[in-house]
């Protein structure tokens, strides 16, 4: 498993299922499961952009918190045609010129964040952090009888 780390409210928008992309400034040939990590930094003006509050951005959703990992998300491929002058791809609206478009697919939000450091590249999360988020998405998944 893998992690990326991704400024809010960019982080937000993905764990909330809306941006089914991470602008990245390099590819990679990871596909499988990426932690998505709300980094320290926010990018306050994109908090009023008219895609991130179609979102459903709220700065008091827990999922709007910095310095966790928020949710789980499958890296399914990605796009390099805008990134390499090869023409407009269609990965929609979320999709920023001259960047790798990484395809995020079967996310997964978390219920609770979970705190953690990032960084600036693909990473690997500790062996403590990706067992903490199994756990929370299994007890996440089993039905409580009262």
């Amino acid at each position: 498993m893998q992690a990326i780390s991704v400024q809010q409210p960019w982080a937000f928008a993905i764990a909330r299922g809306g941006k089914p992309v991470s602008n990245q400034p390099v590819p990679t040939a990871y596909r499988g499961p990426l932690l998505v990590h709300a980094s320290m930094r926010v990018d306050l003006k994109a908090c009023d952009s008219p895609l991130v509050q179609g979102a459903g951005w709220d700065p008091r959703d827990p999922l709007a918190t910095i310095g966790a990992v928020i949710a789980v998300a499958e890296l399914t491929g990605v796009c390099a045609s805008a990134a390499r002058g090869l023409g407009v791809c269609r990965c929609g609206p979320w999709a920023d010129d001259d960047a790798y478009h990484w395809q995020l697919g079967d996310v997964r939000p978390l219920p609770r964040p979970i705190v953690a450091l990032g960084r600036t590249d693909l990473w690997e999360p500790t062996a403590t952090l990706v067992a903490e988020v199994r756990a929370m998405l299994a007890a996440a998944a089993v039905p409580r009888v009262l």
